[in-house]
This record gives C-alpha cells, structure tokens and sequence, in this order.
C-alpha cells in the first residue's frame, strides 16, 4: 500500500477543463492541487481530453476520459431548446444533466469498479458536480466494498430572496418552485448515508443536508485562485474620481444595473466612474438605463473579456461592486480581493462568507431600492476617505492568500481524506465561514 501521506484517489470531476469558467474551472484546478498531494487518477468526461493532454496529463496514467457522449448530447440539445437560447433557467439545466451524470458514474463503475472493489484506490472522491441535488450512486457501491467515498465541496440551492420573486421569474426558474423533488432522485438518500465525509460549500448548503448527516460534513468553501494565473497587482492610487468595476453575466440576478442605479448620482458628480465587464441578454436594458440616468460618459460597458484578461481590468480598478442578489460561490469577489480591490457585495450567499469587515464591505439582503441605498452609501464614505482603500486591499489580499488558494483547499481536503482513513481522530473543522487574517 502507498503510504498514507499520499493517498491513492480516484477523483471523479467530470467538469473539468482549465479553458472554461465557473464549475469546469473549479474542477480543474481543484483536481490538479489534490493531485499534488496525492496519487490521484481524475476521471472525467471526454470532452475535456483534449485539454487534459495539452497540459501535459497522460491519458491511462493520469487520467480516464468517460465518453457519455449518447446520453449527453441530446440532453444538451434538449436543455438548450428549452432555454430558448436565452442564458436563464439553471435550475432546469441542472435537472437534466442529472440524467446524463447517472450515466457517467455507471460507465465510471463499469471502468473501475474491480480496481475499486480490489482496494486499488484508498479513497473515491466526488468532485464534481458540485450540486447537492444530483445523488451518486457510487457512494453505497464504495460502501459495500469498504471504500471511503468522499462527496464535495456541494454547493447550491440558495434560496431566491423573497424581495426579489419578480427577478426569479425574469430568470426563467420555473423549476425553482420545485426544487424539492430532487429528494425524489434515486440515489438521494443513500449517497448522504453511505458517504463517509461531505464537503460543504456554503452555509446555506450545510442548512441543506438533514440532521442527521451533518456529522460527517466538513465546510471547504467552493473557490479559490491559483496565484501564478494572476501576473498583475492593482498600483492605483486611490483618489477621486474613484473606480469600480462589475464582472459576471448581464442577467437579473447578477444585478449590475442595481450598481448602475446606486452609482449614478456620484458618477454625474465626477468623483466616480464605473466599469461593467460581461455580457448578457440584458445588455440593452444596461445601456436604457445609461441614458436614462444621463451617465453615458462615465460608465464603460466592456461586454465580454476573455477569463485570461479580466485580470487586466481589475488591475485598473478600486473597487468591486458585486450586487449579486443569489451567488452561490463569487469566484469574481476572490479574484477581485486577490488582486487588491476592496469588495462590495450582498451579504447573501457566497460573497457574504468571503468578504469580511476588515477586507471589504457586505450589505443586508433587502428590497432593491435598500440594496441601491446601502451600495450607494459605501462608495460615498469610501469617496469621502478613499485612503482606508490601499490597507484594506492588502488585507484582502492576505485572506485570499491564506484560505482561498487551491493548495490551501488541497490541504483541506487532504485532512478530510486522514479522518475517513482514520489517520487523524478529531473531524477537521477550518471555521464557518473561514476566519480572518
């Protein structure tokens, strides 16, 4: 047996690719940095072999490429009728891809279920998805043989805000009304027993998982960053007129145009200018409301920017304003802090646990004309005083460097891995949410 410092792992991330964004991004390279402190086999789905061997993996030795392509390419075909092309309805996309992760996992089975069986991995390890609603049915199969399955991180199911029932159906979630009926799937309820450890995500999910499961659950946030991939710091000096910028989809939800309305005084004062990076169906509603608020001359719609770049626009930036009012995970808020903003967020879901009072701002969930209110308040105060700016941007920096890089989130997970193999004694507990620097 490979010593228990380096744990053979079958990770199952049947999102990854390091060319994509949100889950595909996280899959990747959350999966690389346990890899790191591992003898890790990833499984994952074919579409993304190609990328895998452009980093240097060799297909059989470091990974496995399932082809679900059967199943998988007309539930695509289907989700995307649905949709109607438009960038909505995630909640029922989320529903059909269920049906094609069945198929993966039991084709995973099919590929490894007697080197499984055979003990030839210490650990089998869900990576993604990263849903709570989609069940696994690997995990009472690993049960069975004496195998740790490890789930997670899951993340997912943040309620829709109650203020904001008009934006869940201009998001198209129908399906959203429903959500419950995941725990009709097959497999829901064994892949909670027979897991040996959980990874949760967010508070709201760890308010998800019943009772009676929560003793085996461990909070490893979903994001974090890979240092070397930002090249660039922000050196502005903050003074008016100051900088903010918005980055993410231009859908309802994200609510830049709630960042728009709450900037728009200061921005025709001049002490202020603002920057949307992000494309959407709600571009034009964007560029209504420019002229709307005569504020066309101080506000840049950027539309979309390559991943790879975005760094380049924060770089020029002071600060972050990040209204989203249902974000599961805000990848953009870790980078945006990496990179020495200060961020504005809602203290709703996911940013709320990333930004703390010394590194950045959080407003309450409210009414839109509370959340324009607040927003607005802040940028005043830090217009007033942008000095508090620079220290508290290395302060968010620092955070980001001790608890949301993907090494750190590897050693997490590694301790996670020690406690199922009964290495460590105690459940790791990192703090919910993570602790300040």
């Amino acid at each position: 047996m490979e010593p228990l410092t380096r744990p053979r792992v079958l990770l199952i991330a049947e999102s990854a690719n390091p060319d994509w964004i949100s889950v595909p991004l996280v899959g990747w390279l959350h999966s690389r940095a346990i890899a790191k402190l591992s003898n890790a086999h990833i499984a994952t789905q074919s579409y993304n072999r190609e990328a895998f061997v452009r980093e240097g993996c060799v297909e059989g030795k470091d990974f496995t490429a399932i082809d679900t392509g059967q199943v998988h390419e007309p539930i695509k075909r289907l989700s995307s009728l649905l949709r109607g092309g438009h960038n909505k309805g995630w909640t029922m996309v989320t529903a059909l891809s269920t049906f094609t992760y069945y198929y993966f996992e039991h084709l995973i089975w099919r590929e490894f279920g007697q080197q499984i069986t055979d003990g030839k991995f210490d650990i089998v390890h869900r990576l993604t998805p990263l849903s709570p609603t989609i069940p696994s049915l690997l995990a009472q199969k690993c049960h069975r043989v004496g195998v740790p399955f490890v789930l997670g991180p899951l993340n997912g199911g943040l309620p829709w805000p109650k203020e904001f029932e008009a934006t869940r159906r201009e998001e198209k979630e129908w399906l959203s009304y429903i959500r419950w009926a995941y725990k009709l799937l097959p497999g829901y309820g064994s892949t909670r027993k027979y897991a040996s450890a959980i990874a949760i995500g967010s508070r709201s999910t760890w308010n998800q998982i019943p009772a009676q499961y929560r003793d085996k659950c461990v909070y490893i946030p979903e994001n974090a960053i890979a240092p070397e991939r930002f090249t660039l710091q922000r050196t502005r000096q903050a003074s008016p007129p100051l900088k903010v910028i918005f980055v993410g989809r231009i859908v309802p939800y994200k609510g830049a145009d709630i960042l728009l309305e709450a900037a728009a005084p200061l921005v025709r004062a001049g002490e202020l200018t603002v920057e949307i990076v992000g494309d959407g169906p709600d571009m034009p509603k964007l560029n209504a409301l420019l002229k709307q608020e005569k504020i066309e001359s101080g506000v840049e719609l950027a539309g979309h920017v390559e991943h790879a770049h975005v760094q380049e626009r924060l770089a020029n930036a002071d600060l972050l304003g990040f209204p989203s009012i249902r974000e599961f995970g805000g990848a953009v808020v870790v980078e945006a802090m990496m990179m020495g903003l200060v961020p504005i967020v809602v203290d709703y879901g996911g940013p709320g646990e990333l930004v703390t009072k010394s590194t950045g701002y959080t407003v309450p969930m409210g009414s839109r004309a509370e959340i324009v209110a607040h927003f607005r308040e802040i940028l005043s105060r830090l217009i007033a005083d942008p000095s508090i700016i620079a220290e508290m941007g290395e302060r968010a920096r620092d955070r980001v460097l001790t608890h949301f890089t993907w090494d750190a989130k590897a050693r997490q997970t590694l301790e996670v891995y020690r406690w199922v193999l009964k290495s460590r004694t105690d459940k790791p507990n990192f703090g919910m949410p993570l602790d300040d620097v």
